[in-house]
């Protein structure tokens, strides 16, 4: 007889995201009449830039053409794609980065879910309260989490790391030993950053404990102030304790066209075993490359007029987070993010949950956000908005709450 994957039944419920759409879907077919303004799921809106079109167009043309055609693309990831990612991302800012370091993907979700495959089943990871979901999710199908605890709302074998207002919503360092540590800066869902200082008290405690920080970078496009540091490899020691994932979803608005990278350098061991190999492995075993428009795609974002075009472009998203977080703080909110990072994390009043400041929102602003429970324990009686919405929905969605 057939047997399933058990832990996957000690997931609670729908993805957040699933279930936040569901709800949204459910109260428009209820009130047709209503228009709700989405400012929940961090998809962006705005078009691909002017030159990754053209880069796009260019290599749809090469693949046109018996020359210059592409098949399978290489294991790692093409080699101008890789170079340019170590160049730009890299060796500019000090961080001794090679391009066989660098494992092209079809982005950082998929990455993040994945690499704890490469590790043991009786790892315990240590996350940061609240939570990306899919950190802790990929851990729960993996077996390495034990069962749930309905009442904590929490898994038992997992170290949960509070981050909370007092913190600045960064987590201190565990008390109990960890083997896989995951950290993610700027954050999603609380859009608080790390100072370089404290990033480095994280790499020390690794290399000291043999622990492994899986380290999620996927919004250091949005970094804004000098001190805040945009990789891991940044801090002296991080080649042999840190695994970095980086995103061009929302640097470049991929995420209709998916393209990520994860930089395992070749320093990290576990057990005496290189990491990379194993990735290397895997990687092979199981995906067959981005496709070759894509990595062209890619490239053209670093190129000088690509630069110039996505800085405008994040410019233009953030301009939406301080339009948010003014409304807000106008309204009588405590608010906090925005500044580094797209997301805008509110407290809901008074004694408010996370949920039934959803229903509060939809039904009385028909706005949508996501509830901060969602993210982890820690995340009760918070909720996040995003800024990658059209400017007039954000401007109508402030001005809506502001009414409430």
């Amino acid at each position: 007889m057939v047997k399933i994957n058990q832990n996957y039944l000690k997931l609670p419920g729908s993805y957040l995201f699933s279930t936040v759409g569901k709800k949204i879907r459910a109260y428009e077919s209820a009130h047709p009449e209503k228009r709700v303004i989405r400012l929940g799921i961090g998809d962006v809106t705005r078009p691909i830039a002017p030159e990754i079109i053209r880069s796009l167009h260019e290599a749809v043309d090469e693949m046109g053409r018996a020359e210059s055609f592409k098949g399978y693309a290489p294991d790692l990831g093409y080699a101008f794609l890789r170079e340019t990612i170590a160049e730009n991302d890299f060796q500019s800012r000090g961080c001794r980065i090679d391009p066989d370091e660098i494992f092209i993907s079809d982005g950082a979700k998929c990455d993040c879910g994945n690499i704890q495959e490469i590790f043991s089943t009786d790892c315990r990871i240590a996350v940061c309260d609240p939570v990306y979901p899919v950190y802790v999710d990929s851990n729960v199908m993996a077996g390495r989490t034990g069962v749930y605890d309905t009442e904590l709302g929490r898994f038992r074998d997992v170290t949960y790391m509070p981050c909370t207002r007092e913190t600045g919503f960064v987590p201190e360092l565990p008390e109990e030993d960890v083997d896989l540590i995951y950290l993610c800066f700027p954050n999603n869902p609380t859009g608080a950053v790390i100072k370089k200082s404290k990033l480095q008290e994280w790499v020390d405690y690794a290399n000291d404990k043999g622990a492994v920080i899986l380290y999620d970078a996927a919004y250091e496009a949005y970094i804004s102030e000098e001190e805040i540091p945009h990789s891991i490899y940044e801090c002296p020691g991080a080649r042999e304790c840190a695994i970095e994932f980086r995103s061009f979803s929302k640097t470049a608005g991929f995420t209709g066209l998916r393209l990520g990278f994860t930089v395992i350098p070749k320093d990290l061991k576990a057990g005496g075993i290189r990491l990379w190999d194993l990735w290397a492995r895997r990687h092979g075993t199981k995906y067959n490359g981005a496709p070759y428009i894509i990595q062209r795609a890619g490239q053209a974002v670093y190129s000088p007029q690509g630069k110039k075009e996505i800085r405008k472009q994040i410019a233009w998203y953030m301009e939406n987070a301080r339009i948010i977080s003014v409304g807000l703080e106008q309204a009588g909110y405590e608010v906090s993010g925005g500044v580094n990072a797209p997301y805008i994390w509110l407290r809901t009043p008074g004694d408010m949950t996370s949920w039934e400041f959803f229903d509060y929102l939809l039904e009385g602003a028909n706005v949508a956000g996501t509830p901060g429970s969602g993210f982890g324990p820690h995340g009760e009686h918070y909720f996040r908005l995003t800024a990658f919405g059209n400017r007039e929905d954000t401007l109508e969605a402030v001005k809506r709450i502001k009414k409430l």
